[in-house]
């Protein structure tokens, strides 16, 4: 099942949200049921597993761990049969602070089905299967080399991921006294040759370990003529070496070079989201300093610009951690009441600025969603930019988190 950008933000959250969550002992049960897994077998696991936790000698860990196996079992009652995908379930006495613990429900549908029934009790929620389902598929073997060093890596989703750098023992051009030119070109050539050996065991290694149906493609670049003689010398692995997607003209060889060769390599990776989002990014840093550019940035201005239509791409970071949150007055004879957005790190609430009354907060949604919503009312694209590039981490750094292309320009706010 393919992820909408909206959707994988919104299950990074969710995942956030049950990570954060702590149990005093083993008291945090994760149940994770396959489509073809009888309900029946899973409630008589957990009246077993209900009839054994009575041997717990504390008694609150007992009581906990009762609870949340009859809260599992009740909650089972609801679902005759799992749905295609399987269903995950999240049961147990989480602590909330101040000695004091909350029954903690809930029950998901994961994007990818669940191939293995799983029944887990700890201090926290087993979340390693659904963040597999997370993680990007896609994946690229990076390969950068000239005659004196080369490094080894791979581009998983968005991610570049360092493997190995190795340096050589090719002599320089230049023979020692005494040596025949023949036989110094001889030497040579055959610790170069020993060296696109050496760089080919290692990429073997690396790309070798990753799925053989997520390995895209290998991209390699140096300058010429050493890519050619490593890609036609068929130093890799048979399979890998059909595997070769293009050899492409880089400056560097360290790591440098690996962030070169998938700048180098755009136009082979049109369908990544990295590629997508780092063209989104320079269209709005190209627009933003254009006198006549159509840039906008920062929540309120933004917001402007969308209650008029204006805004074509809407972009948002995500490591933004913000609510919108509706705010009334507690007082039956004030009618007060305002929206703001809050951070985590935002100053409890102060008093009524109308009466000085205790204020309240009565509806909380996450920033980005209540964004997004107003996105499709105004018919703007969404791009929920990573953190994970340069520019992706200037949008959130620098701009807040919050920018967009505008389809016209308009005044500022």
């Amino acid at each position: 099942m393919e992820f909408t950008a909206q959707e994988k933000y919104e299950f990074k959250r969710l995942l956030e949200d049950l990570r954060s969550k702590t149990g005093r002992g083993t008291e945090l049960i994760s149940l994770y049921i396959p489509h073809d897994k009888q309900i029946s077998d899973v409630t008589s696991q957990l009246r077993e597993e209900h009839g054994q936790a009575a041997n717990i000698k504390s008694k609150v860990t007992r009581t906990n761990v009762q609870s949340a196996l009859e809260s599992a079992m009740a909650r089972l009652r609801l679902i005759p049969k799992a749905p295609e995908n399987g269903v995950v379930l999240f049961i147990g006495a989480v602590d909330v602070g101040g000695n004091k613990t909350d029954m903690y429900t809930s029950a998901l549908e994961p994007p990818d089905p669940i191939v293995t029934y799983r029944y887990h009790c700890d201090s926290s929620f087993l979340l390693t299967p659904l963040e597999d389902m997370l993680a990007e598929k896609k994946t690229f073997g990076l390969i950068v080399l000239d005659r004196r060093e080369a490094t080894i890596g791979l581009l998983r989703g968005k991610r570049i991921e360092p493997f190995k750098h190795l340096t050589s023992s090719v002599p320089g051009k230049q023979r020692k006294g005494g040596q025949s030119s023949h036989r110094f070109q001889q030497l040579r050539l055959i610790a170069i040759h020993d060296f696109y050996k050496r760089i080919g065991e290692s990429a073997d290694n690396a790309f070798l370990a990753v799925d053989a149906k997520d390995l895209e493609g290998i991209l390699i670049g140096g300058p010429s003529p050493t890519k050619e003689e490593f890609v036609d010398g068929s130093f890799l692995h048979h399979e890998l070496q059909r595997k070769i997607l293009d050899a492409l003209d880089v400056s560097y060889t360290d790591e440098a070079g690996l962030y070169e060769l998938v700048e180098a390599a755009q136009d082979r990776l049109q369908d990544l989201e990295l590629t997508q989002e780092k063209q989104v990014m320079r269209r709005f840093m190209k627009e933003l300093v254009n006198d006549k550019g159509l840039a906008s940035y920062g929540e309120r201005e933004v917001r402007h610009n969308m209650s008029l239509g204006a805004v074509d791409t809407l972009l948002i970071s995500e490591g933004l951690r913000k609510t919108r949150s509706t705010v009334r007055c507690a007082s039956q004879n004030c009618a007060y009441e305002e929206v703001v957005t809050r951070t985590p790190t935002s100053p409890p609430l102060g008093p009524c600025p109308k009466c000085g009354g205790q204020l309240a907060i009565v509806h909380e949604v996450d920033l980005v969603s209540d964004l997004s919503t107003l996105s499709q009312e105004s018919g703007s694209v969404v791009k929920i930019i990573s953190t994970d590039f340069e520019e992706g981490a200037q949008l959130l750094q620098a701009f807040g988190g919050i920018a967009a292309i505008l389809r016209y320009k308009t005044s500022h706010i």
